[in-house]
């Protein structure tokens, strides 16, 4: 089985509590007017990874990272993929799992994945961008986002303190700024 991805990226201490493996997912059909990631939205941008590969990068990174950040695009509008993948990671770690969506929690009540995410997820931030309500601090990027916690690994406290941004270079040279508050805002 395959996602489609926008980016992966190994080590990151911006986009969760703790030093964290990101996984932006690629497509999202929501639409939030100011979104900071419409690069993602493109569902033909973007590319397959294979699960397999996808739990073995992540593996690869076990020793030194305390979880999984899973943010897009939009993560539920491939949520078999997902599914399948916080299954895998489950079973294979002891990682924490955050996920980021633009559904809202009573969306989300109604669709056949939210066992899957009651089940896999420790921390799960709900709700469309409203540039009209921005906050970009504890994670969240607008007021109106909802956060619900379904394992007790995690407080509020935890997701308060997370860095706003960081600026990481690839070995190719490309800067990527990332966080609820990029430096470039």
């Amino acid at each position: 089985m395959k996602i489609r991805l926008h980016a992966f990226e190994p080590v990151s201490v911006v986009n969760g509590p703790g030093k964290r493996a990101v996984i932006w997912v690629q497509g999202c059909t929501l639409g939030c007017p100011s979104c900071f990631n419409p690069e993602t939205h493109n569902n033909e941008s973007g590319i397959d990874w294979e699960i397999d590969k996808l739990v073995s990068a992540i593996s690869a990174q076990e020793k030194i990272i305390d979880g999984i950040t899973i943010s897009g695009g939009e993560p539920l509008q491939q949520h078999h993929a997902l599914t399948e993948l916080l299954k895998r990671i489950r079973m294979a770690s002891e990682l924490s799992v955050l996920l980021f969506t633009g559904y809202t929690w009573e969306e989300i009540q109604v669709m056949p994945v939210r066992e899957a995410l009651f089940e896999h997820v420790d921390v799960l931030l709900a709700g469309r961008y409203d540039a009209n309500r921005r906050v970009a601090a504890g994670l969240l990027g607008s007021a109106n986002k909802t956060v619900h916690f379904f394992t007790d690994r995690y407080t509020q406290f935890d997701l308060d303190i997370v860095p706003e941004a960081e600026i990481t270079i690839s070995p190719e040279g490309e800067i990527v700024l990332s966080g609820i508050r990029p430096l470039n805002w």
